[in-house]
């Protein structure tokens, strides 16, 4: 069995127990990875059996993700774990210090994901907020400018790294002027090509090197008005050559109605367009056969980057978790709960 795996596809399971029937299905399909959700999680140790079992479903250390950014999007709670408040409203107290913030509260989270056998996590956003953008995202943003989301992003990005927890960044190639959420309905973006060199698309050029990224279910007009950049070859394009990334990239879930058609057709469109991984989060069966008969086998360049991104979960360095929080605690921004 490959290190990689075989199906280019990340799945979520139904429950806090791994059922007979996606033991099978997984070691069938043998997927690259698997995605977690408040649905699976109760205690931490009830949380490390779940990971070693999908693990073991596919023979190997298959990467283990979860949207744990901190605020309103963080699956693992009080009581055993630290909850944080959101990202923009952090960054917004701390001020000069907000990249160090971020990055402090990156890297505990980091080794709490660890300790329970995650080892990536979908962060950090390196959308830009402004005052149009959808509530749904806003707050989950890291700041207004540029050099703002930059500093702030790479801190986060570099922290888990430092944890040996591979970052997701999200949204390629930037979801902050969207006004409408892509849970729902699509948004359309309207700026032209030079404001979104300029100001969208520029954190992710300062985070190109970084392993694995998401993708975005949005239209940019001013490139390919019918397709959005999860499904639009001409997006998929711009992530590579005028942003730079080159690492292995996600569609974000594509149970997400922002995308037309059935399953099946939504991981066509996303693969042909040039995606790396199709991500499906909702553990349900029937719709996870769909995807899986879609997304196909890994192609030769996404499992060289998905190599590539895997070694990099040797890199964890010790850290002092009291000191940390002590830092924190001095700056005003230690954990809510936990």
């Amino acid at each position: 069995m490959s290190e990689t795996g075989r199906l280019a596809a990340i799945f979520g399971c139904a429950a806090a127990i791994l059922s007979a029937d996606e033991r099978a299905f997984f070691r069938d399909t043998d997927p690259f990875g698997f995605i977690l959700f408040a649905r699976n999680i109760e205690t931490p140790d009830q949380l490390r059996r779940l990971t070693a079992d999908l693990r073991e479903a596919v023979g190997r250390d298959a990467p283990i993700l979860i949207d744990q950014e901190g605020g309103r999007v963080q699956r693992m709670r009080a009581p055993h774990w630290r909850e944080w408040s959101p990202p923009l409203d952090a960054a917004k107290a701390a001020g000069a210090d907000a990249a160090r913030v971020l990055g402090l509260r990156a890297r505990i989270i980091a080794e709490e994901l660890r300790a329970v056998g995650i080892d990536a996590n979908c962060a950090p956003v390196a959308d830009i907020a402004s005052p149009e953008t959808h509530p749904f995202l806003r707050n989950r943003c890291y700041g207004e400018t540029v050099a703002q989301v930059c500093e702030r992003a790479l801190a986060v990005a570099k922290a888990h790294l430092a944890a040996g927890v591979l970052p997701v960044v999200k949204h390629l190639p930037g979801h902050g002027r969207a006004t409408a959420d892509a849970h729902h309905d699509l948004p359309t973006v309207t700026a032209s090509r030079e404001e979104l060199a300029a100001q969208d698309f520029a954190p992710f050029r300062a985070l190109a090197d970084l392993p694995m990224a998401m993708t975005a279910h949005i239209i940019f007009a001013a490139y390919d008005a019918d397709r959005p950049a999860t499904q639009s070859p001409v997006m998929i394009d711009v992530i590579r050559q005028e942003i730079g990334f080159q690492g292995l990239l996600m569609t974000d879930d594509l149970n997400m109605q922002a995308l037309s058609g059935d399953l099946g057709m939504r991981t066509r469109r996303a693969m042909a367009a040039g995606c790396d991984i199709a991500l499906h989060c909702k553990g349900d069966m029937a719709e996870m056969g769909q995807v899986a008969r879609e997304a196909g086998e890994l192609t030769t360049a996404a499992r060289a980057r998905a190599t590539a991104a895997l070694a990099l979960r040797k890199g964890h360095s010790p850290v002092d978790i009291a000191a940390l929080e002590a830092d924190l605690v001095r700056m005003g921004q230690g954990a809510l709960y936990g």
